[in-house]
């Protein structure tokens, strides 16, 4: 199995919507830490599982959407609590639909919130 995968760093602001959510109820931001990472048996024309350029040019047609974003204000988190993992799913399925994944099979895209917590969405394609 191969696996290519390309990291980025931005940051985004939420505020949790569950019951007593303590200070993370209020407006605060993120540096957030993305690695997308595409896996797959088979290797295309050129000897790539996918072109690492068309990666990151997908990831930085999200960025230019979910960067600086308060995610509560984005239809994708409508009458929702814009958690990691929520987030994780959005961004991995913008992904999806910007990127060509070549002969990848599947993707996981995992989002540090802090230097201890993550949380990733995986997906076959």
């Amino acid at each position: 199995m191969y696996s290519v995968a390309v990291t980025r760093s931005f940051v985004a602001q939420h505020y949790l919507t569950v019951p007593d959510p303590g200070p993370e109820g209020e407006l605060h931001s993120h540096a957030f830490e993305l690695e997308v990472s595409l896996s797959g048996s088979e290797l295309g024309e050129y000897g790539y599982l996918v072109d690492i350029d068309e990666v990151k040019s997908g990831i930085d047609a999200c960025l230019d959407y979910f960067r600086d974003a308060t995610l509560n204000d984005l239809p994708e988190f409508e009458g929702q609590n814009p958690s990691v993992e929520r987030f994780a799913r959005a961004f991995c399925r913008a992904f999806v639909d910007e990127c060509d994944t070549g002969t990848a099979e599947r993707v996981e895209l995992t989002l540090w919130e802090d230097d201890e917590a993550w949380a990733s969405y995986e997906s076959a394609l």
